[in-house]
């Protein structure tokens, strides 16, 4: 069975979501992007983290955020720690995304 994530040529995974934001809500929304960047930061495996607005060009993706982290098993350690902070926040990212009119393409990528 394959991994979803990659092996080669090198064991980084990237984490790269981009976000069509309506641009009143786009400072709220960055916020809360670079809160659970903050978070990302801490947790061991996480090589780079970045929250990016569009400063030109014509894609309609204004928001992107990209994490670089060491292996699949940081992937899924972190995915554990931020599923239980956003439960002790009460916070809903897919209805906060969706109540803010936010469309949204998300993926796990690798080096080639």
């Amino acid at each position: 069975m394959s991994s979803a994530f990659p092996t080669s040529p090198s064991d980084s995974v990237f984490r790269i979501d981009k976000f069509v934001v309506p641009a009143e809500v786009v400072p709220s929304f960055v916020a809360q992007m670079q809160r659970v960047q903050q978070t990302l930061h801490t947790l061991p495996g996480c090589l780079r983290n970045h929250v990016l607005t569009q400063t030109g060009g014509s894609g309609e993706f204004n928001v992107i955020t990209l994490v670089e982290w060491a292996s699949e098993q940081a992937v899924a350690a972190a995915q554990a720690v931020v599923k239980k902070k956003f439960l002790d926040e009460g916070f809903d990212p897919v209805a906060f995304v969706a109540q803010n009119g936010v469309r949204a393409d998300m993926g796990f990528y690798g080096s080639v």
